[in-house]
């Protein structure tokens, strides 16, 4: 069983906002700090930070919306998706970014975390994994269908560090020549991988929305876990 809670942490502007700690069943472990989607910090996000808990990482899922409101616990519902996207569209992402930064340095001086901090995002979240790569903070980041990173593409020469990149051929919401850009910045860069699943749309890593694919969340899932063990691990 993993243990979980809600912990305070201190922002860069003498505030503090919430994040959703899960402890792995050894106690101790590399760090991760989980981003949302434009959800919050809900059920399903809370739900994938003990999936990886229980792969014996230290999970840390930071309140991206705080400065707007406290602990989103958004559903899958029209009500619910039309008022994420107006979160969304009332966040500073260079605040959130910085926000986002300040989990990895919080949990990076955890007791608990034994080894290196990763990063990984979902959706709006991708794009904030990418930028706080950027900042050169996290040991390795991870994002999946991470929106708009072709638009600050100007950042991609500051990540030296590993970084895994999932995308979905039907996405909707970032078109192929997007993952194309993002594809060109870091061509010939070892320490860069982008896979692309055919056939799904974004969001389909989450069991919670008509998007879910078993067989490619799966995949990407095994896909990142293997990648988070080596550069994590020690």
């Amino acid at each position: 069983m993993t243990s979980k809670k809600w912990i305070t942490i201190s922002s860069d502007d003498k505030n503090t906002f919430s994040g959703y700690l899960a402890l792995p069943p050894a106690g101790t472990g590399p760090g991760l700090v989980l981003i949302q989607e434009i959800w919050g910090v809900n059920d399903h996000i809370r739900a994938v930070a003990e999936q990886y808990a229980l792969d014996g990482f230290v999970v840390l899922a930071p309140d991206v919306f705080w400065r707007q409101q406290t602990r989103t616990n958004l559903g899958y519902t029209e009500a619910g998706t039309a008022e994420a996207f107006e979160l969304m569209k009332g966040t500073d992402f260079s605040q959130a970014a910085e926000d986002v930064v300040t989990a990895i340095e919080h949990l990076r001086g955890l007791s608990q975390v034994s080894g290196k901090v990763g990063v990984l995002g979902f959706c709006m979240g991708g794009q904030l994994a990418y930028r706080a790569a950027a900042s050169g903070m996290p040991d390795a980041a991870v994002s999946y269908y991470g929106g708009g990173i072709q638009n600050h593409l100007d950042v991609a020469g500051q990540i030296s560090q590993p970084i895994l990149f999932h995308y979905a051929g039907l996405d909707g919401l970032i078109p192929a020549s997007a993952v194309d850009q993002v594809r060109k910045a870091f061509d010939g860069q070892k320490h860069a991988s982008i896979h692309n699943y055919e056939g799904v749309d974004h969001g389909f890593n989450c069991w919670g929305r008509p998007a879910y694919n078993q067989r490619a969340a799966a995949l990407a899932r095994g896909r990142t876990l293997v990648f988070l063990a080596q550069h994590l691990a020690g």
